[in-house]
């Protein structure tokens, strides 16, 4: 399946912005099952300086700056992505939730190391009795991993209503909790603090969905949640959508929404801002 995104953000300044530094999690990761064939980022006006990296997570970063005055500005990432079939994942006969807890625990090979880093709290997900308690439904004594997590996300997906105006990206998970609404942001967030309270390893994920209008979350960026699971690696579940992210387009991954930001910045200006995010995803036809 070849996939062409193309993620607009344009911010409109009541006053102009004399400078802007931007940084922004725009190109898609390289993975065993997806293939990066085409990837563009523009900016309007044109940057007076630009850089890439790789940050601690492995995602590229790409940071820019403007030094003119302006009023508006648009960030456009354009790209062709190819997506293999995944084989399918036999939930039945992953370990033990307490198997898999006493292996990240361990810390006894780079695997559980590298996940270990994702049991604990990060700057927008805590960790609490409440999260335990509501994922303790979901695993009880024996119970296969991946068979719980797919019940955990089964549950927020039926338990919590998607509310666009209910949160903001600072509105903390325990509030979520509370109020039982939210976007994929929250969801996400939500199901990796219940997983950490059980001390189970999992990472926020952005990336994209079809625009065809079956999904929840295919008007902007979206946000799933990827469990580590010993020999099974790490696995996807999309509460939003209750389903496993088979055809989405991953982005970038870390401790929470913090780390993998699509578009952040600061300006020396501006006054009030107005901002308009467009995400279009639409399979493309091989030649």
């Amino acid at each position: 399946m070849l996939l062409r995104t193309t993620h607009t953000t344009r911010y409109a300044y009541q006053r102009p912005v004399s400078v802007c530094h931007t940084e922004v999690h725009l190109t898609p990761r390289m993975r065993v099952h997806q293939t990066v064939l085409e990837y563009e980022l523009a900016a309007n006006p044109a940057p007076d300086f630009s850089s890439s990296r790789e940050d601690y997570f492995g995602n590229e970063v790409t940071t820019f700056a403007i030094e003119e005055p302006h009023r508006e500005l648009t960030i456009t990432a354009r790209s062709l992505v190819a997506l293999t079939p995944r084989s399918q994942l036999e939930m039945e006969i992953s370990p033990p939730w307490e198997e898999v807890r006493e292996q990240v625990r361990s810390r006894a090979n780079p695997e559980t190391f590298e996940a270990g880093q994702f049991v604990f709290e990060s700057p927008l997900i805590q960790l609490g009795p409440g999260f335990a308690s509501y994922a303790s439904a979901s695993f009880p004594a024996g119970r296969r991993l991946l068979e719980g997590v797919n019940d955990l996300s089964r549950r927020i997906f039926t338990d919590f209503r998607y509310d666009q105006r209910a949160t903001t990206v600072t509105t903390p998970v325990a509030e979520v909790l509370a109020s039982r609404r939210g976007v994929c942001q929250d969801f996400a967030q939500f199901m990796i603090a219940c997983l950490r309270s059980l001390d189970l390893a999992a990472r926020y994920v952005s990336g994209y969905v079809r625009s065809d209008g079956s999904l929840v979350g295919a008007a902007a960026s979206h946000a799933w949640v990827s469990v580590y699971c010993q020999e099974f690696g790490w696995q996807d579940f999309d509460p939003t959508n209750n389903l496993r992210p088979e055809e989405y387009i991953t982005v970038a991954w870390g401790r929470d929404y913090s780390d993998v930001t699509p578009v952040k910045g600061v300006v020396l200006g501006g006054g009030e801002q107005q901002v308009q995010v467009v995400v279009e995803v639409s399979e493309q036809v091989a030649q």
